[in-house]
């Protein structure tokens, strides 16, 4: 929590009105804290010596003086009645991978458990307007790579965002919250309840001070930030163009590992992933596909970043554990012989759709595959999956 009597408040909220001034940016707060020492001494130092600062000027020098730590002080004191804090890029807390991508933040605002933020992390992002097979998706990778010890990482928007972060409190794990507004205001409302159990169970982080409204230009800003906190980014669900493509094309950027889900080429939704894996982004087909890009064994047994898979027996025909009442209705036609999904609709007495998606979810789940003309088939050894 931020406390503005502690030793040092006076520094950090000089900060704070430093880092706020238009523009200043990582590269020239660092040359200004190099020639002055303190944000306090930048604040009290002639325009014309913090005009000779490399890359200041005169006009920045004047926006300089024109800063007020009486502002940073009221930033901290909204910190302190939220239950809040700020982290500089030199605090032991600070994300230790926020400082490795090209446009590093100056500051980051925290709420909830800071020490998620220097843990194993993959971003999962996704269309607002998402299809049921996305939803599916979303909850499905989310909940197993949360199981697995990682941090799940996403906008906090309406559709595959939501349901990202929900799946990993769900399934017992944690997530991080990049906003694109600041604490104390609720974007979107829908999202309140969230907002409580991600400060409760997980963090919320911000670029912005508290009581900042969101801004169209927010959002690129916020984007960075998803991807720049996670080993890997993963779209679910996405049209051409839309937010979660432009988080994608970050993480590039940054160097990081970028998956998609891939969805039927008549999808709308679907096309901005498809066109990513056309691009040379890996198909993401289960929650292994993530933590092998992360660099986390499955099998490992070390803890918080594994669990065992469940390995069935070579040739083995018996269903696996986790299966839902459908899955297990539509088992022992699958382990039959291969099947078209009208045919297994038929079988289990549901509609083609609901059993489409449960097949879907196999499917991404290493369990059974699909053979031409809508057939499916149980795979011989099921592959690795995470246990349920």
């Amino acid at each position: 929590m931020a406390d503005i009597e502690a030793p040092g408040a006076d520094e950090l909220a000089a900060y704070l009105a430093l880092a706020a001034v238009p523009g200043i940016g990582v590269v020239r707060l660092r040359a200004l804290l190099g020639a002055f020492d303190t944000a306090r001494g930048v604040l009290a130092a002639p325009a014309g010596a913090v005009a000779a600062v490399p890359g200041i000027g005169p006009a920045g020098a004047a926006a300089i003086r024109a800063a007020s730590p009486a502002a940073g002080a009221r930033v901290l004191a909204a910190l302190d009645r939220l239950g809040a804090r700020v982290l500089l890029p030199d605090d032991p807390r600070f994300p230790p991978l926020l400082n490795e991508i090209p446009d590093p933040p100056t500051l980051l605002f925290a709420w909830g458990d800071v020490d998620v933020l220097s843990r194993p992390a993959v971003a999962l992002v996704g269309s607002r307007d998402h299809t049921t097979y996305g939803a599916e998706a979303a909850r499905l990778l989310a909940a197993g790579v949360a199981r697995a010890g990682a941090v799940v990482v996403s906008g906090m928007a309406r559709g595959v965002d939501a349901l990202a972060h929900a799946a990993a409190l769900d399934a017992g794990g944690t997530s991080i919250g990049v906003l694109g507004n600041g604490f104390g205001v609720v974007y979107p409302e829908a999202n309140r309840g969230l907002y409580q159990r991600m400060v409760e169970h997980g963090c919320l982080v911000t670029e912005l001070p508290p009581g900042e409204r969101p801004r169209a230009h927010s959002f690129p800003r916020r984007n960075r930030l998803i991807a720049g906190l996670a080993r890997a980014t993963v779209v679910v669900e996405a049209r051409p163009g839309s937010g979660a493509v432009i988080t994608a094309d970050a993480a590039l950027d940054q160097g990081r590992a970028v998956l998609a889900v891939p969805g039927p080429i008549t999808s709308l939704t679907s096309l901005g992933c498809n066109r990513l894996i056309q691009q040379g982004a890996k198909p993401c087909l289960a929650p292994g596909d993530i933590l092998e890009e992360m660099g986390m064994e499955q099998g490992a047994g070390s803890g918080e970043q594994a669990v065992a898979p469940a390995r069935p027996a070579p040739g083995s025909r018996l269903p696996p554990p986790g299966l839902s009442p459908l899955q297990l209705a539509l088992w022992p036609s699958l382990a039959a012989a291969p099947h078209h999904v009208d045919d297994l609709a038929g079988a289990a007495a549901a509609g083609a759709e609901e059993v489409l998606v449960a097949l879907t979810d196999l499917e991404m789940r290493g369990l059974v595959r699909q053979a031409a003309g809508m057939r499916f088939e149980i795979i011989a050894d099921f592959g690795l999956r995470i246990a349920e």
